[in-house]
């Protein structure tokens, strides 16, 4: 919701692939050809799958097996297109051979996906994962050996440890500004989120509970991406792509756009951003304390970024006291 809760001109790239391409044999099999050869090129899953929050198509497009498919998908005896996905035998894998194994058209049989693109913070290595894990290997053991297998998702455990110290700590820093009342924006001074609430933007269910977050206990708050405070975006960006980067780029082989690009270096830089903001607000507030100046957020900031025309506020103006939870209450309400 805090993506497409927003104009339809910010979210066309969310809402075409979301609404429109997912239930569509055409979106992979192209309408007016409708040719499985075409089907079979990594390029069918670039329309959607890239970018910053999904990182999939640039970290398997720069990997080793990428540069092995770009510079060999026009060789017919290398990429033989015509052939069924269970009989080909490519020189490297496409987005197909390994997502659609067989030529199975249940893409998340075999995803790779563990845990929220890699925005969760989770030990990946965990036996809750084995089963995935395994089968994960008994892809790539089409080409390596499972021992080379697991050891390239062993680094990838790593190195989503050490963004998940990141993230913590990133986190931790918005945290104690917010529970000091140095936030600035607080919940409170902002334009209701698109649920017709005040909650902290990073309140995310049971992780920051309680009344001082607002909102109910285990209620989670939305990631904004605008109408909140720097740090808070600071926070979200942190986990929401630069944390992406390095799961995606790690899980693909693309290891240079997990550490440079804005994977393990990206968090680095916004975790010291947001120690910087947290400094300044700080020292803000102790001169503000010392010389007697009361600061009032800026009207702006209750209005928001033209989000008079969005659920949250019609819920306050409409139905004064209510949320979007209690005006649609049954369950599935949301898919409608």
């Amino acid at each position: 919701a805090w993506s497409i809760e927003r104009p339809p001109g910010d979210t066309a790239g969310c809402t075409f692939c979301h609404t429109s391409s997912e239930e569509r044999c055409s979106t992979c099999h192209q309408r007016h050809q409708f040719n499985p050869a075409v089907a079979r090129h990594s390029e069918q899953c670039k329309a959607c799958h890239w970018g910053k929050d999904h990182r999939d198509w640039e970290a398997y497009d720069i990997s080793i097996h990428g540069v092995v498919y770009q510079v060999n998908k026009w060789n017919p005896a290398e990429f033989d297109f015509s052939k069924k996905l269970a009989d080909a035998d490519y020189v490297g894998p496409t987005c197909q051979y390994c997502h659609m194994r067989g030529g199975h058209h249940n893409v998340q049989r075999l995803s790779t996906v563990y845990t929220s693109i890699g925005m969760s913070n989770a030990d990946r290595g965990a036996p809750l994962w084995k089963e995935k894990r395994d089968t994960w290997v008994s892809v790539c053991d089409d080409c390596h050996s499972p021992r080379f297998a697991r050891e390239n998702l062993q680094a990838m455990d790593e190195a989503c440890k050490d963004a998940g110290l990141k993230y913590t700590e990133t986190f931790k820093v918005a945290e104690n500004l917010m529970l000091d009342g140095m936030g600035e924006p607080m919940p409170k001074d902002l334009a209701p989120d698109w649920s017709g609430q005040h909650i902290w933007s990073l309140k995310i269910g049971a992780y920051h509970d309680g009344p001082k977050y607002g909102g109910a206990q285990g209620e989670s708050g939305e990631f904004r991406m605008s109408n909140c405070s720097d740090i808070e975006r600071i926070c979200f960006e942190s986990v929401g792509y630069w944390m992406t980067y390095i799961m995606k780029g790690m899980a693909h082989g693309s290891w240079n756009d997990a550490t440079y690009c804005d994977g393990s270096f990206g968090m680095d830089r916004w975790l010291v951003k947001a120690k910087a903001a947290s400094e300044q607000a700080r020292r803000f507030t102790a001169l503000e304390k010392k010389t007697g100046i009361n600061w009032v957020p800026s009207e702006f900031w209750r209005k928001g970024d033209y989000l008079e025309q969005l659920t949250g506020t019609r819920i306050v103006k409409e139905f004064p006291g209510k949320t979007i939870f209690d005006l649609c209450p049954e369950p599935g309400w949301l898919d409608t």
